[in-house]
């Protein structure tokens, strides 16, 4: 394996706060898209503390014609509530945006807690009007929309994510 490969591996574990294999060759685009956006976002982090990110989901999931407590059990899953999380994937955030999915949002800070779950709560609405359930809804938010044509993706990561964001919405 690489040096690169690994050194931008480890720089995802470690500013992403995230389990990152440092010889995963997978999705090296994404997670060098989400090291560069982080480097730009942070230095605001030093000036401001970020809000309690639950409020922040509430809020956004009424604006967008969420089920209440709905957003911010899918933060709660998606990022633990870490504003600075970069995943294995690349996903960025406290919504988690892959980051074609927050410029297709038009996101500029997918680090900046307002804008992401906003827009993440704005991207599961659309699903939910899409999709018309509730369990497609956040599967087609983790899976992407094109995977989800009827039912749950039968690939053990889609179903077991829909399971854990249920479970956290009805507590």
């Amino acid at each position: 394996m690489s040096l690169p490969i690994v050194a931008l591996n480890l720089a995802v574990a470690f500013f992403g706060n995230s389990v990152v294999s440092p010889i995963s060759p997978f999705f090296l685009r994404e997670k060098w898209s989400a090291l560069v956006t982080y480097a730009k976002h942070r230095p605001t982090c030093l000036l401001s503390r970020h809000e309690e990110l639950g409020a922040i989901a509430d809020a956004a999931g009424r604006r967008h014609g969420l089920p209440k407590g709905l957003m911010r059990a899918l933060i709660e899953v998606e990022s633990n509530g870490r504003a600075h999380r970069i995943s294995f994937a690349g996903a960025m955030g406290p919504a988690q945006l892959m980051p074609g999915t927050a410029k297709l949002l038009g996101v500029a800070d997918p680090f900046d807690p307002e804008e992401s779950i906003d827009a993440g709560a704005r991207y599961l609405s659309q699903q939910l009007a899409r999709t018309k359930r509730l369990e497609l809804a956040i599967a087609s938010y983790n899976a992407g929309p094109g995977a989800v044509n009827g039912s749950v993706p039968k690939n053990g990561e889609t179903e077991f994510y829909v399971a854990k964001v249920m479970k956290a919405y009805k507590r």
